[in-house]
């Protein structure tokens, strides 16, 4: 059958269905004139995108719906307004678009319940049907009257399968899915499964409105209640703004998550029913102040410019360039991946090397906001994680404290002293830091205080210790540890000049050009009057040079102020500190050895003699345990020696070995002694001098091997202050030797040694 064909955009007719449409385009307009000058019936079809104006056959679909046109109408513009009631569905076979109009050849589809069907299955897929319609009919009132009552009439299922989907609110691909479904069986459960899932979506729309409209009305009876309250309280003469309504408008302006908020409405209600006079009242108004100053998601925004963290650091801290160097390593990182990964950094060296300031000028080249906690001497647990609010005093630990100080989720937090940690029956604060410090962990810390999780993901630690043994070891595996090492006296001397003298003088009110000290006076300064590895007692010194430098041109007029290598006495008494001097010839039983101290690196002079007893050792000069095992295997070792050195037999059983330290009142300790020691031993034992200008450090073994040590920069730097040239240093300590400077190394004559044969050969004259 040949038949005129209108090509429908966004519209889906079905069998049985009348519908108004209006014909814009000019070839569909042909269509409709000659359908209606023939028998009326037209081919209406839907276009499968809207956005094409001249259709092929490939842009409409298979199946459509031949129609009858029951009325045309022309409107003003050229438009035609057509009424057409479907009749039967048909398959499109060809189609020509040559003429005036689309031209289709169309064979129609038997679409009806086979005839095989008995009664007893008809009757049971119209009941199942119309319990579906029922429950949609009952919640869509907004239907015509007429319409559900015509639906609740029909008593065959075929009829009822043609009616229900036109007045069925389906999407345009619902409908022509069911269009062009051929067989009764799928189209049937097809229509079930679509009006089905409507009646769903009914129901959940009408719960959920229900739920609004409950909780609308729960708002709006809390708003009358509150204003009925706010006016008796005007009557009477009360302030109309309570100490709660406060506080509800704090939580509810409060950046937080939603459960946060929850939880203070809770608190807030609770507040709300106690006695203002109830000393309980007071610890749950404190909790609400302290929940409400803690900054949940305010954040400050991160500056990513590597290049002005790279002008601070330097502005700040002359030298430490590994130090720098993995700091803007570590920026780099941030910058890229928008948060550091889990390793914490740990700046451990000496007092007074610029570990707290490096923090400060991180926080500066990052633009964020510093805080400082001081966990030395913290004993209690209860200080990490909270007091449990269950008492008058009790307060939030100090990370809440911090994050509320600082007044955003993401500062610089710097754990200070973190070797200084202690623990007692109250509790061990370092396992507690075990989650504050685990990447993994802390976006959930719980403080017993705050009871809700406080998000500590966002903060940037840095920690700093004096000495890295004092950190317990779980703590020190979520550390990534940097040596910050002893400056050398050409470096405190530039951070003399460059920091510190304008410092001081600006604390002091000196003006520009008002005081001046030579580099002579400076230097002398480093080694006579301070003895530290960092600067913090030669910045003292500087403050004690500005103030009299001020008191003496205030007495006595003057404008300015020279110090000088001659003149320094004046403003800073008698020299405090001597090095001793290298031995002025060589000496048997007599060895300097190197050691490394908190501030910094010193010589030691080993003393050995031998004498008639009963082969006891002796051990003087307040020697630590460590020293003491050191000393008993350089016995042990240099009684192999015996027939090396012809010993008579027996003569470790008639004589006893004294080994000491000068200054015996100061403690001393670690094991870097061995090797000296075990010389000392030998030097008496063999009757050889040890070579006067010579120092070494390092741990020996029973089998004479030398160990590696550690503090090689400080020992280095004390033999050089010394003036001793030639120094024996372990030989697995030579990649640290290669990475120090020229002028840590500069005047000294370093051997490698790897086992006490090479000691001796070095050490003892021929």
């Amino acid at each position: 059958m040949s038949i005129p064909a209108v090509a429908l955009r966004g519209l889906c007719v079905l069998p049985k269905m009348a519908i108004n449409f209006d014909v814009v385009r000019e070839r569909s307009k042909e269509a409709v004139q000659a359908a209606m000058l023939s028998d009326q019936k037209i081919f209406l079809v839907t276009q499968r995108s809207d956005d094409i104006e001249v259709p092929e056959q490939k842009d409409i679909y298979e199946i459509g719906v031949i129609a009858n046109i029951k009325q045309m109408v022309k409107l003003p513009g050229g438009q035609l307004r057509v009424l057409a009631i479907g009749r039967k569905a048909a398959r499109v076979t060809s189609m020509d678009t040559t003429g005036k109009y689309i031209l289709v050849d169309v064979e129609e589809i038997e679409t009806g319940i086979p005839e095989d069907t008995d009664e007893v299955t008809r009757e049971a897929m119209l009941r199942v049907m119309m319990d579906e319609l029922k429950l949609y009919l009952q919640n869509n009132k907004e239907m015509g009257k007429e319409i559900i009552r015509g639906l609740k009439q029909i008593k065959d299922i075929e009829e009822l399968m043609g009616i229900a989907p036109i007045h069925m609110p389906f999407s345009l691909e619902e409908k022509q899915q069911i269009l062009e479904t051929i067989d009764f069986s799928e189209r049937y459960a097809l229509i079930m499964q679509l009006l089905t899932r409507e009646n769903e979506v009914r129901r959940i729309r009408a719960d959920l409105q229900t739920k609004v409209r409950a909780r609308v009305d729960k708002n709006q009876k809390e708003y009358v209640l509150r204003e009925q309250m706010k006016v008796i309280r005007e009557e009477l003469g009360d302030d109309p703004l309570s100490d709660a309504d406060m506080l509800e408008e704090k939580i509810n302006a409060l950046n937080a998550e939603e459960p946060v908020k929850e939880h203070l409405s809770k608190e807030l209600s609770r507040y709300r029913m106690m006695n203002g006079a109830a000393a309980e009242a007071a610890v749950q108004r404190n909790y609400l102040d302290t929940m409400l100053s803690l900054p949940w998601n305010n954040e400050t925004e991160d500056r990513e410019d590597l290049q002005v963290a790279k002008q601070i650091l330097d502005r700040d801290h002359y030298g430490l360039e590994k130090v720098k160097e993995r700091v803007l390593e570590y920026l780099a990182v941030r910058s890229v991946t928008g948060k550091g990964d889990a390793t914490i950094l740990c700046l451990v060296g000496p007092p007074g090397t610029g570990k707290t300031s490096i923090a400060k000028s991180i926080a500066e080249s990052l633009n964020k906001k510093y805080v400082r906690i001081c966990l030395g001497g913290v004993r209690d647990e209860a200080e990490i994680r909270g007091h449990r609010r269950t008492y008058i005093g009790s307060m939030p630990g100090r990370f809440v404290n911090a994050l509320t100080q600082a007044g955003v989720n993401n500062p610089v937090m710097l754990l200070d002293e973190l070797d200084k940690l202690g623990s007692d029956y109250k509790g061990d604060p370092s396992s507690a830091l075990l989650e504050v410090l685990d990447g993994e962990q802390n976006s959930q810390f719980r403080d017993h205080y705050v009871e809700v999780p406080v998000d500590l993901s966002n903060v940037l630690f840095i920690a700093t210790a004096n000495d890295a043994h004092g950190i317990p070891a779980p703590l020190l595996d979520r550390l990534e540890m940097i040596e910050v090492n002893s400056y050398t006296e050409n470096e405190k001397l530039h951070i003399a000049n460059d920091f510190l003298i304008g410092k001081q003088m600006k604390k002091n009110g000196l003006k520009e050009g008002a005081l001046s000290i030579s580099t002579g006076a400076l230097k002398k300064i480093i080694h006579h009057y301070t003895r530290e590895a960092g600067v913090r007692n030669l910045e003292r010194k500087i403050g004690d040079i500005c103030r009299k430098a001020v008191k003496e041109q205030i007495d006595k007029g003057r404008k300015s102020t020279r110090v000088t290598e001659q003149n320094l006495e004046k403003y800073l008494g008698r020299e405090k500190i001597f090095f001793d001097p290298v031995n002025e010839e060589d000496q048997i039983g007599v060895v300097r050895g190197l050691a490394w101290t908190a501030v910094g690196g010193d010589t030691l002079e080993i003393e050995a003699v031998t004498m008639p007893g009963n082969g006891k050792i002796q051990l003087t000069g307040k020697m630590g345990e460590v020293m003491k095992e050191s000393a008993q295997i350089a016995l042990s070792y240099a009684r192999t020696l015996s027939d090396e050195y012809g010993l008579e037999d027996g003569y470790f059983e008639t004589h006893d070995i004294h080994l000491h330290i000068p200054e015996g009142a100061v403690p001393k300790d670690g094991p870097s002694a061995g090797i000296t020691m075990t010389t000392a031993i030998a030097s008496v034992l063999s009757g050889k001098p040890v070579k006067a200008n010579l120092a070494m450090t390092g741990e020996v073994t029973l089998t004479g091997r030398v160990l590696m040590i550690g503090g090689l920069k400080e020992k280095l730097l004390a033999a050089g202050m010394a003036g001793i040239t030639n120094v024996l240093v372990p030989e697995k300590n030579k990649p640290d030797v290669d990475e120090m400077s020229a002028e840590i190394t500069k005047g000294l004559n370093i051997t490698y040694v790897s086992s006490m044969d090479q000691v001796l050969e070095a050490a003892l004259m021929k």
